[in-house]
């Protein structure tokens, strides 16, 4: 007998203002694509409004059925996909990568303080809403080191997660170690930047390393249930305040999208509704509608 699905309600966001605010991103976010290439100021910027206008988009259109959303979304990615080819591409020469409707060059720039690990997730998740492989293997070998190499200052748990999402999609044997090395550098008395928003790793940050466990066991059942958790976790980390429940930021549950795009992917049956999972990016309903 068929179970019936779960349903996360997505909180209340006001949406009086986003009409106008989504003209003003999208011309914003037009600029940045146009030239951040060349601009070491714009590149740290690239990413983030893309993907804000992205999420923004979700306020309106909470199933991603509009063809604008699914265009922004992509645009999100190939920035992302983008910044980590030029970061990995030899020194002094350049990559050609498609953004929106154009091939660009993209001079290549080592590593830089924005590309650290927790943008690399971001870009991650991305190509796997996205389902850009091509790109997903490319951001899947881009090193470690690199991510170290940016200055930026994590805990272990998030290299071990990025460890683990980059042997997962290069099949490697290690990717059960990796993984449980993310959770367990999770916990309290592990963490050593004691200043880390706690809330931000239990709710935001650990459930995904959950759900690609369940993907890797392919339980249908016990991805089910975690996904309904890892939703009910990311609406109260943004509503615990004001400020995060008036942020487009939390629209979309970005980690929890992907592993359940993931999991659509790997044939397991995704029964959880919620506008925080755009219901036509998850059912891949605008993959293959034109050249990405």
């Amino acid at each position: 007998m068929r179970t019936r699905a779960s349903h996360v309600d997505r909180h209340e966001y006001p949406t009086g203002d986003v009409p106008d605010t989504l003209e003003a991103l999208g011309e914003t976010a037009d600029w940045i694509v146009d030239e951040f290439a060349g601009s070491p100021v714009l590149r740290p910027q690239a990413l983030s409004t893309t993907l804000a206008l992205a999420q923004q988009r979700c306020a309106l259109d909470p199933r991603a059925a509009e063809f604008a959303t699914w265009e922004a979304w992509v645009t999100a990615m190939q920035t992302g996909s983008a910044l980590f080819a030029a970061a990995t591409a030899p020194a002094g020469g350049s990559v050609t990568c498609r953004i929106k409707d154009q091939e660009r060059v993209v001079p290549a720039t080592g590593p830089e303080a924005h590309l650290n690990a927790g943008t690399w997730v971001t870009a991650f998740y991305l190509a796997m809403v996205c389902r850009a492989n091509d790109r997903l293997r490319r951001l899947a070998e881009v090193p470690v080191s690199l991510l170290r190499g940016s200055g930026a200052v994590f805990d272990e748990y998030v290299y071990a997660w990025v460890g683990a999402l980059q042997s997962f999609w290069l099949g490697r044997r290690d990717l059960g170690d990796r993984l449980v090395a993310a959770v367990d550098e999770t916990a309290p008395e592990v963490r050593r930047h004691t200043d880390a928003d706690a809330d931000l790793v239990s709710q935001l940050l650990y459930p995904p390393m959950m759900l690609l466990y369940r993907v890797v066991r392919h339980d249908s059942a016990a991805f089910g249930t975690a996904l309904t958790d890892a939703l009910r976790r990311h609406r109260a980390y943004w509503t615990a305040d004001e400020g995060r429940a008036t942020s487009s930021d939390g629209l979309v549950a970005l980690g929890p999208l992907a592993m359940a795009c993931l999991a659509h992917d790997q044939g397991l049956t995704v029964e959880v509704e919620s506008d925080y999972l755009p219901r036509a990016l998850l059912d891949r309903s605008w993959v293959g509608e034109y050249d990405t």
